[in-house]
């Protein structure tokens, strides 16, 4: 094919893509708003605000940022249509065979705007939205909850652990998560910190890591999820700059109320006395609890503040 024939075909189809007036314009208006409100979030968070009545000078801030993506997108508008074009392709794809779906874009998108409007550092959000999870296949087969050995080992913890608090009146509705502790505790008592052979990530299963109760971080973190996984919790994994640790759903504020009394004066209280309960909430709204083994109770310290990745293992 000559260089004359593939660019008359470029032209071809490039024309037969491109949307018609008024559509691009539209097009081109809905993605210039959809990139210059987290631009102007960030922008508004780390940028000193003028101390006037009227914030003009955050509505002259927003006008140009909404000038600049406007000039910019209408510069690469053809390239933009079908970019656009091939992603709505993509998108109807997964949303008819289980991938990644229209909602899942407006889930995402949704969420991102949610956390933002309350975090003063809004571009590690975007960027932890962004970036991948690490080893994410491997990570997630390595959580074998459904294997007999990790269930028989959970269901032991919670028989071994906390059983004369469960049936008490008032504690009924925390079970799940008193018997999520329970696992917690189990794991925390025998855990041996071992690192991974030099040069490799080896990340052992859930199972595997039973007979030893040995290993880094992430074989401590896969550990923890399957058997709070196991006996009814949902957890997550937070990927930081060089660790992975678990956390647990505690539910609202308000169920963070009721779990922090539970850890200060019933559960833990040697553990956690004069102690700070350190837990995330996510854009939903929902309470994360930090699983740890860098302390001897639920919510202990963070070892790293920085989230780049999560993995949430809820179905």
């Amino acid at each position: 094919m000559t260089t004359t024939t593939f660019l008359n075909l470029y032209t071809k189809y490039k024309e037969r893509l491109s949307l018609p007036k008024p559509w691009d314009t539209v097009v081109i208006f809905l993605l210039n708003i959809l990139l210059s409100i987290p631009t102007f979030i960030i922008a508004h968070q780390n940028l000193k605000e003028a101390d006037l009545e009227i914030p003009v000078d955050r509505i002259l801030l927003f006008i140009a940022i909404l000038t600049v993506y406007q000039l910019i997108l209408r510069k690469i508008k053809r390239y933009i249509i079908i970019g656009v074009f091939i992603y709505s392709l993509m998108l109807l794809y997964g949303t008819l065979f289980g991938g990644y779906s229209f909602y899942r874009v407006y889930d995402d998108y949704r969420s991102m705007m949610y956390t933002m409007g309350d975090n003063p550092y809004p571009q590690d959000i975007i960027i932890s939205k962004l970036l991948p999870f690490p080893n994410k296949s491997k990570v997630l087969n390595a959580i074998d909850f459904k294997n007999p050995k990790v269930r028989n080992f959970a269901l032991y913890a919670t028989t071994k652990h906390f059983t004369d608090i469960k049936g008490k009146k008032g504690y009924s509705d925390y079970r799940t998560i008193i018997q999520c502790f329970a696992v917690f505790k189990e794991i925390k008592t025998k855990w041996n910190y071992v690192n991974d052979p030099l040069g490799n990530n080896y990340i052992a299963s859930a199972s595997e890591t039973l007979q030893h109760f040995s290993g880094d971080c992430d074989d401590h973190a896969v550990l923890m999820a399957a058997g709070v996984k196991a006996v009814g919790g949902v957890p997550r994994l937070i990927h930081t700059d060089a660790h992975i640790y678990p956390e647990m759903l505690i539910g609202t504020k308000r169920d963070l109320e009721n779990v922090i009394y539970l850890i200060h004066d019933v559960l833990f209280k040697e553990e956690s006395k004069g102690k700070e309960i350190h837990y995330h909430i996510d854009e939903h709204g929902q309470i994360w609890l930090n699983l740890d083994y860098t302390a001897y109770y639920p919510g202990g310290k963070f070892m790293s503040e920085e989230i780049l990745g999560q993995l949430t293992l809820n179905n």
